[in-house]
């Protein structure tokens, strides 16, 4: 923590937020605010208190320099300059915009602050969020109607003796897929609370609670800045962990963590991260960390020992990656646009592949954006490691791409030769091509074990998650059932067809 913000913050120990310095440093509305809140909700207002917004004024923000200055908008609100940042800056900000807003003790408040709010203060961020995946998660989800299809399957409740079947309901899907890509917020209306102060009435919001990556908010925007930034700390040190990315990349369709925590990279940061200063705005490898952690790679801005810029900071992740390894069938070129709601394969279905893997190419990343993309994920690379280490990687990932992809082309031709034969019911008769035993033993193919191996590769160089560990002998494994089911019932009946997928 730089000088201004230890002076700031010992005012704050010994003189309270308001009185630092002689001044109000908290606006009036704010104090209202923390009034009632500090007894209600002391958790909250701890930790703001402890957050970077409690303790410096918009003012001093903009006065840093250079690229220790994290406030990147250039028109901030006059009445917002020489205050903190507190419950009413970020909470009666545009209220008119946002459908949740109340009359609450003279305010007009809303409740979810979204990514539109912050950007009074984060423009720049909330611009490259906007043109990230994790914006448009929810879309993507809900508005892909060949994955819904595969959300049914999960989250439906199969009839069992004398249990009947059940459609999935918004619960289930809020703390399921939605927990990650996001809910819609909406309100339906008004109801009355007691409370100490007496009767108060307060909006009724479905969807809500939720903190989802491609969030629909109340304002219209999308997506979660506290998906990464804990509320009320909205801490830096926070998002540059691990941790933070565990909740959503946990596997095994996203197994990103288990393979950073057994990689040698996880090693480290296990063993030396708390000698490391997750603080400074301008990460300087080799001193201020020692091992790269989720944010080094994807999001950072990166420094050597001279200042001299590595990698940029970013929170637009595609900036650093020229594939997409999880979650389809193939690995493929990055998606040239964040809404992938939006992409056809030559079939007519919205996948940026078809199911014989050829690409969506005017979708997708073209082979120089790709290059581009690789030169800056391989310059965080050789802050550490010599060229020829980092060269010997990146062939043994393409390699693995490769070899994942065409295990996953053997698996789908047995898959369609079933589907050809009636032998299970796909999206083309009006079935559901994920639900029939035989169709999760294709799925697990390429959304857990074509995945596990291409994590393994990208971030940990090989290992156990790459072999045993849902890794290429539980992939070859799956092959062999999909072939034996194919031979086994050559001659068995087929099903009755449907009406065709939409």
């Amino acid at each position: 923590m730089n000088l201004l913000y230890t002076v700031i913050a010992l005012s704050i120990v010994f003189f309270g937020i308001p009185g630092a310095y002689g001044q109000q440093r908290t606006s009036s509305a704010t104090e209202d605010c923390l009034n009632c809140h500090a007894t209600l909700n002391p958790g909250i207002v701890a930790s703001w208190q402890k957050s970077r917004h409690a303790q410096v004024t918009v003012s001093e923000a903009l006065s840093l320099e250079g690229l220790d200055k994290k406030v990147s908008s250039e028109k901030i609100p006059e009445a917002s300059r020489n205050v903190v940042v507190g419950c009413a800056e970020c909470h009666t900000l545009e209220s008119k915009t946002h459908s949740d807003t109340f009359e609450h003790n003279g305010y007009d408040v809303h409740i979810v602050v979204s990514p539109r709010d912050c950007s009074s203060c984060h423009a720049v961020e909330a611009e490259q969020f906007q043109k990230n995946l994790m914006s448009q998660a929810h879309g993507n989800l809900t508005e892909n109607g060949l994955y819904q299809l595969l959300t049914d399957s999960i989250n439906a409740v199969t009839a069992a003796g004398t249990i009947p079947a059940k459609d999935k309901n918004a619960f289930t899907e809020a703390e399921s897929c939605l927990y990650c890509h996001g809910t819609k917020i909406t309100v339906s209306g008004v109801q009355s609370r007691e409370t100490e102060l007496g009767a108060m009435e307060f909006p009724v919001i479905s969807g809500w609670p939720n903190q989802g990556v491609g969030r629909i908010n109340p304002d219209g925007s999308k997506g979660s800045c506290s998906a990464c930034h804990t509320r009320h700390e909205f801490s830096m040190q926070e998002a540059r962990k691990p941790y933070t990315c565990k909740e959503c990349h946990s596997g095994p369709d996203v197994p990103a963590t288990k393979v950073y925590e057994t990689s040698k990279h996880g090693n480290i940061f296990s063993a030396e991260n708390r000698e490391w200063d997750f603080q400074k705005t301008k990460w300087n490898v080799g001193k201020d960390f020692t091992a790269p952690t989720c944010a080094t790679c994807h999001i950072s801005l990166l420094v050597n020992t001279e200042g001299k810029v590595i990698a940029n900071r970013t929170h637009e992740m595609k900036d650093r990656l020229p594939w997409r390894i999880f979650g389809l069938i193939y690995a493929h070129p990055h998606p040239k646009e964040p809404d992938t709601s939006t992409i056809r394969n030559k079939d007519g279905l919205p996948l940026p592949t078809d199911l014989a893997g050829g690409y969506s190419e005017r979708f997708l990343l073209t082979g120089e954006e790709m290059t581009t993309a690789q030169k800056k994920m391989q310059s965080v690379c050789l802050a550490c490691h010599a060229q020829s280490w980092v060269e010997g990687h990146w062939s043994r990932f393409v390699n693995t791409i490769e070899s994942t992809n065409s295990a996953t082309f053997s698996a789908t031709r047995f898959m369609q030769d079933i589907w050809k034969r009636g032998l299970a019911v796909n999206h083309e008769k009006g079935g559901n091509p994920f639900d029939e035993s035989i169709e999760k033993a294709w799925t697990d193919v390429w959304l857990f074990y074509a995945n596990s191996i291409r994590f393994a590769s990208a971030m940990g160089g090989g290992g156990d998650y790459g072999v045993f560990a849902d890794g290429r002998y539980q992939l070859r494994k799956s092959i062999q059932v999909l072939k034996e089911f194919a031979d086994r019932n050559k001659d068995a009946k087929v099903k009755a067809g449907a009406k065709a997928f939409r």
